[in-house]
């Protein structure tokens, strides 16, 4: 290949999404970073796809790949484990990275090698207030959640790190067939394992993730029965530590699309309502997996 042996490769599950998929490819193509990358395309067990565009500068290459429907972290993995980048970014297909994307994240990894970084991730569909409020409802894990000014852990759709340093922790676990809880369980791994965290602020995805009320309720009921495998499959002492969130957490919870100033007093009352509607199929989603799930065996 021109350009030689690519710095970062890319990473993209996707399934049943070509049109979102085709919008993610070409704002990854507009990057403006300067230094050879690949992008992989895993496609989790749906049909075909339509062609993808063609590179049109020399140093990005495109593959596509295939497996059965296994969920996108054993996606990723299958991404990872054919990757040349000395560095893997991840992204969704619904996601398109703003042009300065991979130039912050290789910022950030450069200053720090052994880091782990992860970027901004903004919804596109502001139109869309069920698309707003699952996206506020990050941001705020985002803040309750922290320590030393990071959060406990970053979205799959917005984060990279050195290639062999993913591979050591083990990649993601194929415990998590669902997109729900994945990114956690990484995160909690490789911060137990001592990996350090950091933000990249500039590296900024836009999230054109469009939810109906109905898709809406299923993502948070999805993300319920997710908490419940990683609650599961944390090690022993960690279950014991782990508690119902205090008290403080659905105090802040309420406050938080209320302070959004940016937003229409009407719209912050909605998404308030909302926020509060997924807590509740998010306890419906744990209570279903604990009960009805059967086991799963890891192949990390």
């Amino acid at each position: 290949m021109s350009g030689g042996v690519p710095l970062f490769s890319v990473i993209i599950p996707t399934f049943q999404r070509p049109e979102r998929l085709l919008r993610c490819v070409r704002a990854l193509l507009a990057q403006s970073f300067a230094e050879p990358f690949e992008i992989i395309v895993v496609n989790d067990g749906g049909p075909e796809l339509p062609e993808l565009p063609t590179p049109g500068r020399n140093g990005i290459t495109l593959q596509l790949l295939r497996q059965q429907n296994s969920g996108p972290a054993t996606a990723r993995n299958l991404g990872a484990s054919v990757a040349r980048g000395h560095l893997l970014a991840f992204t969704d297909d619904d996601c398109e990275p703003e042009p300065g994307w991979l130039t912050a994240l290789h910022a950030t990894l450069a200053a720090d090698p052994e880091t782990m970084a992860g970027g901004h991730t903004v919804n596109a569909l502001t139109a869309n207030l069920w698309s707003e409020a699952s996206q506020l409802l990050v941001d705020f894990l985002y803040e309750f959640y922290v320590e030393d000014g990071v959060p406990h852990f970053f979205t799959s759709n917005n984060f990279a790190l050195e290639r062999d340093a993913f591979l050591q922790a083990g990649g993601f676990s194929a415990r998590f067939p669902l997109a729900a809880a994945e990114d956690r369980e990484f995160c909690t791994r490789w911060r137990t394992g001592g990996g350090r965290m950091t933000l990249a602020p500039g590296a900024v995805i836009r999230h054109y993730h469009h939810l109906t009320p109905l898709a809406f309720l299923h993502q948070h009921f999805r993300y319920g029965r997710g908490a419940w495998q990683f609650r599961k499959n944390l090690p022993a002492a960690e279950v014991s530590g782990t508690r119902i969130e205090p008290l403080r957490f659905y105090l802040d919870l309420i406050g938080y699309p209320l302070r959004k100033v940016a937003l229409p007093l009407p719209a912050r009352v909605a998404c308030l309502g909302m926020l509060l509607a997924a807590q509740g199929v998010n306890a419906a989603g744990f209570f279903y997996e604990a009960l009805f799930a059967p086991s799963r065996v890891s192949v990390k």
